[in-house]
């Protein structure tokens, strides 16, 4: 077998040389096209559930929104197990999946899942996809950077402006928001009061819930020109909360404003973003979509920034606290300056053995033929081109070496040893 190969490859020379062509023309489109990343992901394939119920302990998440969600997940195609976690108002659940499922059509089959799951839910109890991103999949995180205003201004810029736009970048799964305050209106009611007019928490929940929406009417001409009517009850104001009436008494209303008092605060947190030790900041954590190029999606991330910088109002700006770009291009450029040290401590060394330049070169010129050609390999197999993937190349560089430098010598020694044997005047 292998000797009708090297007879054939010695009888088409040519043929040899345009298939090396190939490949090295193939390995060098494949490099460029190769998906980069500073590490591997080695991360399980799987589908997070999450449910919000706030105010539950975790004992009644468990009970009435894990256990559910988990025996129902249970039985999926190519499932391996599914974990779950209660926590103060909310439920996680991990659906791990084979390493060979597909992770949309993995996401599929849970939403379906989810679709009976959620009938055996409390009311109001809604399971949501957590993100199409994996475990190693935070590429990118920032903060505002903005002296003399207020956490609450910052976090609502953060998750009405720059949370947007950022999120439509392509590759990116997720844009998640830290730090700040959110904005919310918050009736602080008199238990005292409602003792004294008679009233309960929930008739108050139901009277703010009543006028605080929008009703449609219907359309009707008049002069040959359409109307639409409609009533916009929406609340934007505290005066208007606290003139909400709950109960009359007496023909005299009873209003919000008379059983609780009404602020505009931040929603209760369970934490703080802290930087360097100097205080509070708002920013946000940029996650990546499962299978996309890191190094592309940060540079489209950071193009964006400076997009979304420019409606910022005066003296604010970006500040990035964490980016992998610059872990990657320390690790590529690392195992690009091995690689090429390697390719020349190979040829001096294969120069200096063989002292015959022809057979020297012929094993010089496998190096980056082969190195290219590993390229088609990744790619075939979807492996990134990381520092673990990027160092193996480099081990292998001696073994690349080694089938040629074995043959070379061996040839010429037996060339050699034929030479000796013819008479004088056959040489």
């Amino acid at each position: 077998m292998i000797e009708s190969l090297i007879s054939f490859s010695l009888r088409n020379r040519f043929l040899v040389l345009m298939v090396a062509t190939g490949l090295f023309a193939w390995g060098v489109y494949s490099v460029k096209v190769n998906k980069i990343d500073a590490i591997p992901d080695l991360s399980e394939n799987q589908v997070i559930v999450f449910t919000e119920w706030m105010g539950r302990s975790p004992q009644i998440i468990e009970d009435q929104v894990t256990y559910p969600l988990v025996t129902n997940l249970q039985g999926l195609p190519q499932v391996k197990y599914v974990r779950g976690a209660s926590m103060f108002g909310m439920s996680f659940v991990y659906v791990i999946f084979n390493d060979d499922a597909e992770v949309y059509w993995a996401r599929e089959r849970v939403l379906e899942r989810l679709n009976y799951a959620a009938r055996l839910l409390p009311e109001g109890v809604t399971p949501t996809l957590g993100p199409d991103g994996t475990g190693v999949g935070h590429i990118l995180w920032y903060t505002l950077d903005a002296p003399g205003m207020n956490l609450g201004e910052q976090r609502a810029i953060q998750d009405w402006y720059v949370k947007f736009a950022l999120q439509n970048v392509q590759g990116v799964s997720e844009l998640a928001s830290f730090g700040g305050f959110q904005k919310q209106y918050q009736i602080t009611v008199d238990p005292n009061k409602l003792a004294y007019y008679n009233l309960s928490a929930q008739e108050v929940i139901q009277s703010i819930r009543a006028n605080n929406n929008e009703a449609g009417g219907r359309k009707f001409e008049q002069s040959d020109i359409g109307y639409i009517i409609k009533t916009t009850g929406y609340l934007k104001s505290i005066s208007e909360i606290e003139n909400i009436p709950v109960k009359t008494v007496n023909t005299v209303p009873v209003k919000v404003k008379d059983i609780a008092a009404v602020q505009m605060t931040g929603e209760t947190r369970l934490g703080i973003f802290d930087k360097d030790g100097e205080g509070e900041v708002v920013g946000g954590i940029v996650v990546m979509r499962y299978g996309e190029n890191a190094d592309e999606v940060i540079k489209a991330v950071k193009k964006k920034m400076e997009e979304v910088a420019k409606g910022f109002p005066q003296g604010m700006k970006f500040n990035i606290v964490y980016d992998r770009s610059h872990l990657i291009e320390e690790s590529v450029s690392s195992i690009k300056t091995t690689l090429i040290e390697e390719m020349i401590v190979v040829s001096l060394v294969v120069i200096i053995f063989l002292f015959h330049w022809r057979s020297a070169a012929s094993i010089i010129i496998q190096i980056p033929i082969t190195i290219a050609t590993s390229f088609i390999l990744l790619n075939a197999f979807g492996i990134t081109s990381n520092i673990m993937s990027l160092t193996g190349i480099a081990l292998a560089i001696g073994v690349i070496v080694d089938n040629g430098i074995i043959m070379a010598e061996n040839s010429y020694k037996n060339l050699s040893h034929r030479y000796s044997e013819l008479n004088p005047e056959d040489k």
